[in-house]
């Protein structure tokens, strides 16, 4: 490549880097107002400050892989259930290990997984926006910055890298490459339950995408990419049965320790997810800084601004529908992978963890781009507020 044309490309790349580190600064500035579980302060830049319970699980499977016992075989006081790590998908955890393989500890290789991930994810937005710096497309970056939920993107979680996983499925669908269709979707699966959600769009994508060809072969790729990313389960499945020698490693932990399995009432759900009293059990020692102080129970003002994002999304697609200006096959896939995201943490119960999941509704920023100023700006406000009141629950170790 020509000299002149690397310097043509450099300003095509610097947006999702500005991005990312505007991020970082801002996730480190809400860490500076806030406090560590034990009221000592936050160590933004450590990796200590990211872990969480789920995080000391991923960190297990990369170190040795999966298992699963009875709680009181190893622990005699504790109730009679089954404890182990199969309860956590291998995507993320073997990526670590990948990584470690450099020779650095689990743990900075988790975290440069994350943040590699989350820069990736804004560089296929970025592309995914066209790559073209305009008043619309700084705005969807901006709000990125402070997605809901977003802190888990800095976390020792797999979100991140779940979620470009998903950006690359997106990615894959508008360009009409059934292959990294396919590979982001297995991806994504392979890192998270949420994931699945990529199957459910692949599956649908025959109503929307593949348009140069005739039914049969869209209805023909739309199916086999759908299978082949459902492959993750089974890939997950593969190595817990190597490790334990169950196939059902996953549905046995996830009925004895955390009562899922079944299917829920989704608004019953939101209800209990929206009542649950994260402070009552997990409340940081000594004196709390006034973020703090009002980030308790952030988990509610969350609830509303998730369920006003999947509103927005809705109308913004309708709306350009009933005035005849269509949606791209990438905003198609967007829109249907947004409404899933949200539904699939109450569908499974997942009490303790939607606000972490429902961080993958970041595909959803492509509407955002179509959606007017006077709504991008609020939303932008709402979410850095937002963001600021969850993060600094996150750092105190309110949340899990």
């Amino acid at each position: 490549m020509s000299e002149s044309s690397r310097a043509g490309r450099l300003p095509h790349l610097l947006p999702p880097a500005v991005a990312w580190l505007v991020s970082n600064l801002v996730t480190w500035a809400v860490a500076l107002a806030s406090v560590a579980p034990d009221g000592s302060p936050v160590g933004y830049w450590s990796t200590g400050a990211r872990r969480r319970w789920d995080s000391e699980h991923y960190l297990s499977i990369a170190r040795g892989g999966y298992e699963l016992f009875r709680c009181r075989d190893r622990y005699p006081d504790f109730p009679d259930v089954v404890c182990g790590n199969v309860a956590w998908f291998p995507g993320y955890p073997m990526a670590v290990r990948a990584v470690s393989a450099t020779g650095l500890t689990y743990e900075l290789s988790a975290l440069l997984v994350t943040e590699a991930a989350l820069l990736g994810m804004f560089g296929v937005l970025w592309w995914l926006l066209g790559a073209r710096l305009t008043r619309a497309t700084g705005l969807t970056l901006a709000v990125g910055t402070v997605f809901p939920g977003g802190v888990y993107f800095h976390a020792l979680f797999p979100v991140a890298l779940a979620t470009l996983a998903l950006l690359v499925c997106v990615a894959g669908v508008g360009r009409g490459s059934w292959g990294t269709a396919t590979a982001g979707g297995f991806a994504a699966v392979a890192c998270h339950p949420v994931g699945a959600v990529a199957v459910v769009m692949l599956a649908a994508s025959a109503l929307f995408a593949w348009r140069g060809d005739t039914w049969p072969l869209r209805v023909a790729r739309a199916g086999l990419s759908a299978v082949v990313a459902a492959g993750g389960v089974l890939w997950a499945k593969w190595m817990m049965w190597q490790a334990t020698g169950r196939w059902d490693a996953y549905e046995i932990i996830q009925r004895s320790s955390y009562g899922q399995g079944d299917l829920r009432r989704p608004l019953a759900e939101m209800v209990r997810a929206y009542d649950l009293p994260f402070s009552y059990w997990y409340t940081p020692k000594g004196r709390l800084p006034w973020l703090v102080q009002h980030a308790l129970a952030a988990h509610r003002p969350q609830m509303w601004l998730n369920t006003a994002f999947v509103v927005m999304v809705l109308t913004t697609a309708a709306v350009l529908l009933l005035r005849r200006k269509g949606l791209s096959v990438e905003e198609w896939a967007a829109l249907v992978l947004t409404v899933a995201v949200f539904l699939v943490p109450f569908l499974a119960g997942a009490q303790m963890s939607w606000y972490r999941n429902h961080a993958q509704m970041f595909v959803g920023l492509l509407l955002v781009r179509r959606m007017s100023l006077w709504v991008q700006v609020p939303l932008l406000v709402a979410c850095a507020v937002q963001y600021a009141l969850l993060t600094a629950m996150f750092f105190a170790g309110v949340l899990v």
